[in-house]
């Protein structure tokens, strides 16, 4: 586990890395899905850096916050 860590720099780190992406669609429902991509990735590789369930939990609510402000009430 890191010491010192914030969860809240996995938000950040998530949304840097979607507006990174070569092509950032303009569509909600094609945007939700690039964002849940880099969630994965995030979650596979940085899992056993926060105590169980943690990071899971976090970025969970960090997408479910997004499908609201997208719109997207079919997704949650």
């Amino acid at each position: 586990m890191r010491d010192g860590c914030n969860i809240d720099e996995v938000g950040k780190r998530l949304e840097n890395a979607v507006m990174s992406l070569p092509h950032i669609s303009d569509q909600p429902k094609d945007l939700y899905d690039q964002y849940e991509g880099i969630a994965i990735e995030i979650l596979d590789s940085e899992f056993d850096s926060y105590p169980e369930g943690v990071l899971e939990q976090y970025l969970s609510v960090h997408l479910y916050c997004l499908s609201k402000e997208l719109g997207l009430s079919e997704i949650v």
